[in-house]
């Protein structure tokens, strides 16, 4: 998934005005004047920055976007360079490593930014997919639950919540996940894929046959193909009903 955001300017930049009086200034007012000439050119220096962090931020989501990964990751290190508690240009990094299959890289990445902005729910999520890629399951449920407590609706959290209890072998609150998902989004067909993956396990062809039935009416043709060869449907694949569903 990709996730973008863009940068919120935090320089502001006030202006003052400087008016001439009828008579000589004091020497505190001259170093009144001096200080505020300076404040005024941090700020502007300041403002300079961020919006170059900003434009190297949305450089680095276009390549991303273009599958150039390896660019998008030096124009976010750049602009990490200028910018480095921005948790969106970490979240992104993140996920062109992802993207690259350098998942404890990216695992680093998502990990400076929950360091920065710990309800970022976007790092949390994205963690998980890295973690689940690199197997390590249990982890992976944790950083989905994470996301989850932040942003309870999202149901693409709770799908791969339910496919890294499905590789825990914890097919009943795989199912209940993948629930959840579908009442927030009743139309979601791989969410009744998963779930007729999750009864297969556990040999029970009824439901296995009731959930890839939903799945096949709303994709007809991608179900079918890999209900054939997934090796999840390896204990109900031989029977009669689930032949005839694939026909």
């Amino acid at each position: 998934m990709v996730f973008r955001r863009c940068f919120v300017a935090s320089g502001l930049i006030v202006f003052f005005a400087f008016g001439c009086s009828g008579g000589a200034n004091s020497s505190i007012e001259n170093t009144t004047q001096v200080v505020q000439e300076s404040n005024v050119t941090q700020l502007l220096i300041e403002a300079k920055a961020t919006q170059k962090a900003e434009d190297l931020f949305h450089q680095g989501n276009h390549l991303l976007d273009g599958q150039r990964y390896e660019d998008a990751i030096k124009a976010y290190d750049e602009a990490i360079a200028i910018k480095v508690d921005s948790p969106e240009a970490w979240i992104n990094r993140g996920i062109a490593l992802t993207s690259l299959q350098r998942y404890k890289d990216a695992l680093a990445s998502y990990d400076r930014a929950i360091a920065i902005k710990p309800d970022k729910y976007e790092a949390w999520y994205n963690r998980g997919i890295a973690l689940t890629s690199l197997q390590r399951y249990k982890d992976a449920l944790a950083s989905y639950d994470r996301a989850i407590a932040i942003k309870p609706d999202k149901y693409e959290a709770l799908i791969n919540r339910g496919i890294a209890l499905t590789k825990l072998h914890r097919y009943q609150d795989a199912i209940a996940s993948y629930d959840k998902a579908i009442a927030i989004k009743p139309d979601l067909h791989q969410v009744y894929y998963n779930k007729a993956c999750s009864y297969a396990l556990q040999s029970n062809l009824e439901l296995a046959i009731d959930n890839l039935d939903k799945a096949i009416e709303l994709v007809p043709d991608k179900y079918k193909k890999l209900a054939k060869t997934d090796p999840d449907f390896s204990k109900v694949r031989s029977k009669k009903q689930f032949q005839e569903l694939l026909q």
